[in-house]
């Protein structure tokens, strides 16, 4: 019942305290998180965690390269191309309550520029994590390593902490990869801030899920 009660009430953080989290804590959850299950037992991705003036440097190289208008770069595809209306009208419902819960009006463009790019500020928690995996790595690996964030993401929330993923780092990973002098063989897939959740209104807000007749099918089974 306790890791239900996990799952249920894990959510995606987007306000955080000024509160430091030690060390030792990232080294308890980072640890959990290589607990998940993995093909082969290959353990793909490496996590990478910043904060005080490693943090900020990153987050305002980040501002710097898109204020001057550096392209974004597509190592890997993240949404589907092209984005079936189904699923294009999910996203745009989630981001419009998003924004609702923010006060932002839809039509507010620069609200909304403004608000995505604090993306790239790790919403000003006191710790950010680039998270990387092995350019050679298969397509599986990335399911592999998508469990690994989602361990990592449950162990923040047993820890007392908050957390919020971040797909939107990899729109300039090859910044990232230069800022941060990573190995060459890494492709940086995804960021994560973990802190301690404020008293904020966008932290209430939660997405919806679909009804379980909707996703999953029972054969065989005695009704």
């Amino acid at each position: 019942m306790e890791t239900r009660r996990a799952i249920e009430d894990r959510r995606s953080v987007r306000a955080f305290t000024d509160k430091p989290v030690d060390r030792a804590i990232l080294e308890t959850i980072l640890t959990l998180a290589r607990c998940a299950p993995s093909g082969a037992n290959l353990q793909p991705g490496r996590f990478h965690a910043l904060t005080g003036a490693a943090l900020k440097s990153l987050s305002d190289a980040l501002l710097d390269g898109i204020a001057a208008g550096r392209p974004q770069v597509s190592e890997y595809s993240y949404f589907p191309r092209p984005m079936p209306a189904d699923l294009k009208a999910r996203q745009r419902a989630a981001g419009f309550a998003l924004y609702d819960a923010l006060g932002i009006e839809k039509r507010d463009l620069e609200g909304r520029k403004a608000q995505f790019q604090h993306n790239y500020r790790f919403f000003g928690a006191p710790v950010g994590m680039i998270v990387t995996i092995h350019r050679d790595m298969g397509a599986g690996c990335f399911m592999d390593l998508g469990m690994a964030i989602q361990t990592m993401l449950l162990a923040v929330h047993d820890a007392g902490l908050a957390a919020c993923g971040i797909g939107a780092m990899a729109n300039y990973g090859d910044l990232i990869h230069d800022h941060l002098g990573l190995d060459a063989d890494e492709m940086v897939v995804a960021g994560v801030a973990i802190g301690y959740a404020a008293d904020h209104p966008v932290n209430d807000f939660r997405t919806e899920r679909d009804p379980l007749d909707v996703f999953a099918t029972f054969r065989g089974f005695e009704s």
